[in-house]
């Protein structure tokens, strides 16, 4: 039997702010060609979790793993000695950090629950951006028109790209432009055009109306396939959750309250209290 990769993998990550535990002893993982989401009330530390995972954090306590390394490792030091409220402490004696840009480079790609897209710059030149980082020649080597040939295959790249994902008939359109829901559909480009294995979803349905919403659960399903992804995503549209994901983690004031597949979390009792049975959506 072929053993599954195991993409991005937690262990007991901790983030805390000053007296506030956002995170408390997260682990989870993400095995290769998984849809996995994360859920749960407003506050509950999805985001923040991401925001370890991209390197915009470094975590408390604990390390997060891509494909079995670990690029991010923290330990309670200074003041957080005293404060820290979190449990495996002394657990991991070494800080290992990576910037956001290093992570991207690893292969992890994410997009934003609110948009942030270049809405001055047309679609072409949002997905050209993002695909200078692959470059060998680096951004002031394209700046100074020092590999025209390569300048001219990161184009057609870019434009293949936007005509695969249905945005091909509004390449020179400013992004600003765009329908809202095109708007997202362009910042999961953005991120498909560094060339990810992990694509990190924050709140991809946010805005959307129920159409738009069914759509992308296709739309989400269609680039895992032809991108090879695995994606991990967070979202409060739990018809899309429970329709795409293949596992389901849950937290609740920061600390995991279940895990499992759509239809266990469904019939877990506490996800109801804490979640699915006090929000519509």
């Amino acid at each position: 039997m072929k053993k599954v990769e195991r993409v991005l993998e937690l262990e007991n990550v901790t983030m805390q702010f000053g007296g506030v535990v956002a995170v408390d002893s997260f682990s989870m993982h993400v095995d290769a060609g998984e849809i996995v989401a994360l859920i749960g009330p407003n506050g509950a530390g999805k985001t923040t979790a991401f925001n370890v995972i991209t390197g915009v954090y470094q975590p408390t306590n604990g390390n997060v793993k891509m494909r079995g390394k670990i690029i991010a490792q923290g330990h309670p030091t200074g003041k957080m000695k005293k404060l820290y409220a979190g449990t495996h402490i002394g657990e991991y004696g070494k800080l290992i950090s990576n910037t956001p840009d290093k992570i991207t480079e690893m292969g992890v790609a994410r997009t934003f629950q609110n948009i942030r897209l270049f809405k001055n710059m047309t679609v072409l030149e949002n997905v050209l951006v993002a695909h200078h980082m692959r470059l060998k020649t680096g951004l002031l080597g394209s700046i100074l028109h020092l590999n025209m040939h390569e300048e001219r295959r990161i184009r057609q790249e870019s434009l293949d790209l936007l005509e695969m994902l249905g945005l091909g008939n509004v390449a020179n359109e400013k992004a600003s432009s765009l329908p809202y829901g095109k708007q997202r559909y362009l910042e999961i480009a953005r991120a498909l055009a560094t060339g990810p294995r992990l694509l990190l979803l924050d709140e991809p349905a946010a805005g959307m109306n129920p159409q738009e919403t069914d759509e992308l659960s296709d739309f989400i399903r269609d680039i895992k396939e032809k991108f090879n992804l695995t994606v991990f995503l967070i979202e409060h549209h739990m018809n899309l959750v429970m329709d795409i994901s293949d596992r389901i983690y849950v937290l609740d004031f920061g600390k995991m309250i279940a895990e499992g597949t759509p239809q266990e979390i469904q019939d877990n009792p506490a996800v109801i209290a804490a979640y699915l049975g006090g929000d519509d959506e």
